[in-house]
């Protein structure tokens, strides 16, 4: 059960659990930020014209094509290794998380 909630999906992209924290919050404060830029150009629309279509495009370019990249580049992994790294190494060791 734990190792669903904290392990699993950082392990399928290829991250710690901590580099996983890291990129999720930074990815979530941008979200914030252009969220609120947002409203305010809800209210005033000459304000933050193309902040909300610049943040998304941005962020899918971070999350979808540089992970996609990322497996591109990544060898083959002999059966029974941990994805994204030697036999024993730590999962994620070694990659950049994606937000650079």
């Amino acid at each position: 059960m734990l190792g669903k909630l904290f392990i699993d999906h950082p392990r399928a992209v290829q991250e710690s659990y901590g580099e996983h924290a890291v990129v999720a919050a930074s990815f979530g404060g941008r979200m914030v930020l252009a969220g609120l830029a947002c409203l305010v150009h809800a209210v005033v629309p000459g304000l933050f014209v193309r902040t909300g279509s610049r943040t998304i495009a941005v962020l899918y370019d971070e999350m979808v094509v540089n992970r996609n990249r990322k497996a591109a580049a990544q060898p083959e992994s002999p059966v029974g290794a941990p994805v994204g790294g030697p036999v024993g190494a730590p999962v994620g060791a070694g990659y950049r998380s994606i937000s650079g």
